[in-house]
C-alpha cells in the first residue's frame, strides 16, 4: 500500500484484497497461515496487512517529514481502534477489518502501537550499526510484537504464548537480518550490532564495505548463534502450548531455521557475497512444511 492510498482508504473493508497484499509479500508467512480456520486467518491477514502498510511508509522514497506525517496518522487510526470517544472514527480499510479482530481475540493497542514504533525507527534512519540494546528493542517492536498479536489469534494469548513471541519474535528476526545484510547495505543501512562490529574490527563508515572485511563471516556466525538459540528457546516455549493451536508458529519456525541453517553451511567465502541469493528455502518446500505440520 503506497503512502497516497494509506491517507485515501475507503471505509470498505476487502479481504480478498488484504489476503492478497500478504501472500504477494510474504510467500512464508501465507502458507503457514493458511491452514488456520477462516476467520483467524482473515484477523491475521489483517494484522500482516497492516504491518505492511506502515512498513511502506517507512521504506517509501518519500521525505521523513511526510513519514512521520503518515505515521502519526497509522497511530491515530489506532488509538480510534480501541477509543470510540476519538473522531472521527478509523476510515483506513485495513484498520476497520481488525476491528472485528480486536474484539475477538482481544489484541492489545500497546502491539500495534509498537509496531509503528518500529517502522519509526528505519524512517528515522538509516539504522547503521544500532547498540545491541537498540537492535534487541527494534526485534521486540517490528517482530515480537507482531508475534503476540498472532498468538492471541492463535488462542494461546496467555504467558506461555507471549514466550513463543518473544524468542521466535528475535530469532525470525535476526534471520531476516543475517540473510539481508548485503541488500540493506544498498539502502545504507546495517543492522549488525556495534558492539561485535568493534569486536570483530570491522568498519562500519560504509554499509557497502563491511562484507568485505576479514572479520565479517566470524561476526556472522556469532550473531547467527545467537539466533540458534533463539530457535532452541522457541521450540522449548512451543512445546509447552497446545501443539494445535500454534501450527502456524512451528510453520514459520521451521521454515526460517532451516533456511538459517542453510546459510550456516555456506563458506566464509560464500558469507561474504553480497550478491549471493541467501534466501535458500524455496516456495516448494515451504508448502510441503505446512503440509506436513497438518499430520503432525
Amino acid at each position: 500500500m503506497t503512502v497516497s492510498s494509506c491517507n485515501t482508504c475507503e471505509p470498505v473493508i476487502d479481504r480478498n484484497r488484504i489476503a492478497g497484499l500478504v501472500k504477494d509479500a510474504s510467500s512464508s508467512f501465507y502458507w503457514a497461515m493458511r491452514i488456520l480456520r477462516k476467520p483467524k486467518r482473515e484477523a491475521i491477514f489483517a494484522v500482516y496487512a497492516f504491518c505492511r502498510a506502515v512498513d511502506d511508509v517507512a521504506d517509501g522514497p518519500i521525505e521523513l517529514e511526510v513519514k512521520h506525517t503518515a505515521l502519526a496518522g497509522w497511530k491515530r487510526e489506532v488509538n480510534a481502534l480501541f477509543d470510540d470517544t476519538i473522531k472521527p472514527a478509523p476510515k483506513f480499510s485495513i484498520i476497520q477489518a481488525l476491528k472485528q479482530p480486536v474484539h475477538d481475540y482481544n489484541l492489545r493497542r500497546e502491539d500495534f502501537l509498537a509496531v509503528v514504533d518500529g517502522m519509526l525507527m528505519d524512517a528515522n534512519g538509516p539504522i547503521i550499526a544500532p547498540s545491541r540494546d537498540e537492535l534487541d528493542l527494534y526485534c521486540d517492536r517490528v517482530a515480537a510484537a507482531v508475534g503476540r498479536l498472532c498468538v492471541g489469534i492463535f488462542g494461546e494469548p496467555g504467558e506461555k504464548g507471549l514466550l513463543v513471541a518473544h524468542h521466535q519474535g528475535r530469532a525470525l528476526q535476526l534471520t531476516n537480518i543475517l540473510r539481508d545484510v548485503g541488500e540493506d547495505a544498498k539502502d545504507g543501512r546495517l543492522y549488525l550490532p556495534k558492539e561485535y562490529l568493534k569486536k570483530h574490527h570491522i568498519s562500519f563508515d560504509d554499509p557497502q564495505e563491511v562484507m568485505a572485511q576479514s572479520g565479517f563471516a566470524t561476526l556472522w556466525r556469532q550473531l547467527a548463534d545467537e539466533a540458534e538459540q533463539e530457535y532452541e528457546k522457541t521450540y522449548a516455549a512451543l512445546a509447552r502450548c497446545d501443539k494445535r493451536k500454534m501450527r502456524a508458529s512451528y510453520i514459520m519456525a521451521d521454515i526460517y531455521h532451516l533456511n538459517l541453517k542453510r546459510m550456516q553451511a555456506l563458506s566464509d567465502e560464500q558469507l561474504a557475497d553480497p550478491h549471493l541469493n541467501k534466501r535458500l528455502v524455496g516456495k516448494a518446500e515451504k508448502l510441503a512444511i505446512a503440509i506436513k505440520s497438518l499430520w503432525a
